[in-house]
């Protein structure tokens, strides 16, 4: 339980404040990168459902406009709307599909009243992700998170291809090896504070090849307007809830919750890239990430363009870069509100070739996959988690590739929803935890009050656990004192709080030869977790204070403390042992 090693790339925390031409110029540039997705995502929606260009306009200003105003909302913390981290909204690629099919169907009016609708599955999942930590863990998270790639990486390497039909042969290869070369040897050999600028002088390199091979569309800019609001263009709302709309909202819920658990692995990852000395999952970070993905989805139901997400380049920009300071967040999501007033200054991003895109995208994404990685190995890994990763990773790649019994899935919404490596992948790691969950041993419950008073009770529930599972004396002791040492902590913290009393609950449960025992409170505490990590750098001679936590940390294996808003468990795995 030793403390990890000080991430020495982070050059700003959340809380920190960076000098303003750092924060203005990499929340310029994480916009930059950020803005072209962000439109083209709502430009191919609206062309292959054949949208006339007023609503077009109309879409892409707002969906500009929402994810500004979202991701300065992300950043800053609105009560329990907002990580309080740089979490990047942007429009969301995994609604594309049952996008166009509600515009086809109904047009934007009908889209717009099934976005408001499924928006409210991720208030809800905020509200009650407590009582789904057995099912959204880390493992889920991290494995959604390698799933993006397996769902981008084709779109990227087919985009480093396109360039317009009489360009010369070579122009896409130079242009993309170039704009990767510069970046690469950038974030692996330049200072830190040059690294910062690694992908804008990337992407300025890549666009002055395209220039040379006559691939950059200067005529994208020139006839862009200066200033521009379309006014007068809202679509407004269908809410006849006609066959359309209850035939499409099935799979519009399905696609929220996959949109939903991208940002429960985003709100777990960007805390890691964040923060100079590893600490432990904060889940009210994640519950805020998804109550403010959950505004951002409604709002753009109700401005009626598409729904968006937190980009997961995010957790990348904050890597390469190493800002994670809110401040950032701030400017990208001011940058991200003011383009969707002046359409010349976004098309200016717009008009970056299809190949030094997807150069920089092979970065983002590599590192992103990395990043889901070490959430799933920090969480710990045995053979549970080995095979819910591995199968739904690969039965993923082979469902994005159509290589998976596509005869039997159809045209339908069957195929629709499993043509996606990232829903498809989600939907099978889900069941595999739903069945884990279901099919574990039943737990035992103590529900009292946190006081003095419910040591013997707990001492009691303890012993008669261990007992029924034939534990000898040692292990019944070990058990028992590893519960005393937890109530112990939650008590100091109480009373240092002077909170009023509080109810408790505690389950025990087998997990092969290892009792778990979570103890459930509203009360907040000092995360454990940390605390215990950092016990190794702590003088040798410890105050009383910290008594309990070097005890706890004898006695128990494991130690993981999740806090939530309004709840918080902590969970200690103990060994039976000999």
């Amino acid at each position: 339980m030793a403390a990890d090693s000080i991430n020495e790339n982070v050059r700003y925390e959340p809380g920190e404040v960076p000098p303003a031409p750092i924060a203005i110029g990499a929340g310029i540039q994480s916009a930059m990168v950020i803005v072209a997705p962000v439109v083209l995502t709502v430009v191919i929606v609206s062309r292959i459902a054949d949208q006339p260009d007023q609503y077009l306009t109309w879409a892409v200003f707002a969906a500009l406009l929402i994810c500004g105003v979202t991701t300065v909302v992300q950043a800053v913390r609105v009560g329990p709307i907002g990580s309080g981290h740089v979490l990047i909204m942007g429009t969301s690629g995994a609604f594309i599909a049952v996008c166009v099919a509600a515009l086809v169907e109904g047009g934007p009016a009908l889209m717009a009243s099934l976005i408001v609708v499924s928006s409210l599955i991720q208030f809800l999942l905020a509200s009650r992700l407590a009582l789904m930590r057995r099912i959204f863990t880390p493992v889920i998270a991290g494995t959604v998170i390698m799933l993006i790639a397996v769902t981008v990486m084709p779109l990227v390497f087919d985009a480093a291809g396109d360039v317009p039909a009489d360009s010369p042969p070579e122009a896409a290869a130079f242009t993309a090896l170039a704009t990767l070369a510069v970046i690469v040897l950038m974030i692996l050999r330049a200072p830190a504070g040059l690294r910062l600028w690694s992908p804008i002088i990337g992407i300025t390199v890549g666009c002055l090849v395209a220039g040379y091979f006559g691939i950059y569309d200067a005529d994208l800019i020139l006839d862009a307007a200066w200033v521009g609001v379309p006014l007068g263009s809202w679509p407004g709302f269908d809410f006849s809830l006609g066959q359309e709309f209850w035939v499409l909202l099935p799979a519009f819920v399905v696609v929220t919750l996959v949109g939903a658990i991208e940002t429960l692995g985003d709100g777990v990852a960007i805390q890691r890239v964040s923060r100079r000395r590893a600490r432990a999952t904060d889940f009210r970070v994640v519950q805020g990430a998804l109550n403010a993905d959950g505004l951002g989805n409604l709002l753009s139901g109700l401005f009626g363009t598409l729904p968006n997400t937190t980009y997961s380049t995010s957790i990348s920009l904050a890597d390469v870069t190493g800002i994670g300071a809110r401040r950032v967040g701030v400017v990208i999501g001011i940058t991200l509100a003011l383009l969707a007033f002046f359409p010349k200054a976004a098309a200016v991003l717009i008009a970056i070739p299809n190949p030094v895109a997807a150069a920089y995208l092979v970065v983002l994404i590599g590192l992103l996959f990395v990043q889901g990685m070490r959430i799933i190995i920090n969480d710990g890994i045995d053979h549970r988690k080995t095979i819910v990763v591995g199968v739904s990773f690969w039965l993923a790649v082979g469902f994005q590739n159509g290589v998976i019994f596509p005869e039997h899935l159809g045209d339908g919404f069957l195929a629709a929803l499993f043509s996606n490596g990232m829903t498809s992948g989600a939907i099978v790691a889900i069941l595999m935890m739903l069945f884990i969950e279901l099919t574990g041993s039943r737990s035992r419950r103590l529900r009292t009050n946190l006081d003095e008073s419910c040591l013997p009770q707990l001492e009691r529930f303890l012993r008669e656990f261990a007992g029924r599972r034939g534990w000898g004396e040692p292990a019944s002791e070990r058990l028992s004192s590893a519960g005393e040492e937890t109530l112990a902590i939650l008590l100091q913290s109480a009373e240092q709080a002077g909170d009023d009393p509080r109810r408790l609950t505690v389950a025990a449960r087998m997990n092969g030869s290892r009792a778990e025992i979570e103890f459930v409170t509203a009360s907040e505490t000092e995360n454990v977790e940390d605390r215990i990590a950092y016990l190794s750098e702590l003088p040798p001679v410890p105050d009383e204070h910290e008594i309990s936590f070097r005890l706890l940390w004898h006695y128990a294996e494991s130690v993981r403390h999740q806090k939530y808003h309004g709840l918080e468990v902590i969970s200690i795995g103990v060994a039976r042992g000999s």
